[in-house]
């Protein structure tokens, strides 16, 4: 089984909603590797690494978002090992600051 790694970036009502919270839950959930974190132009951004069925099943769960949250638009590429590193050293994955 390969590593994938995918860089995402949510709009819509994402921040003051439990978002990061949410992914984080369902990143955990699903062993996946990264980093969430909100960003000041009101998105919030994120980084997912694992399986590719675990990194589908994120996307879904983050699409959908939490109760009181709504995604208009969820933009992804392919990740690196650069974007994985940006979590904190020791955690697998990591809530970080705004940027």
């Amino acid at each position: 089984m390969s590593r994938v790694i995918r860089h995402v970036v949510v709009r819509g009502r994402v921040q003051g909603v439990g978002f990061r919270a949410h992914v984080e839950h369902h990143a955990f959930k699903l062993h996946l590797e990264g980093w969430v974190r909100n960003r000041r132009d009101g998105s919030v951004e994120a980084v997912f690494a694992g399986s590719a069925d675990a990194i589908a099943q994120m996307i879904v769960a983050t699409e959908k978002g939490p109760p009181g949250g709504r995604v208009d638009a969820l933009d992804q590429r392919e990740g690196s090992e650069a974007d994985l590193n940006s979590r904190v050293a020791g955690e697998v994955f990591s809530v970080l600051p705004t940027v």
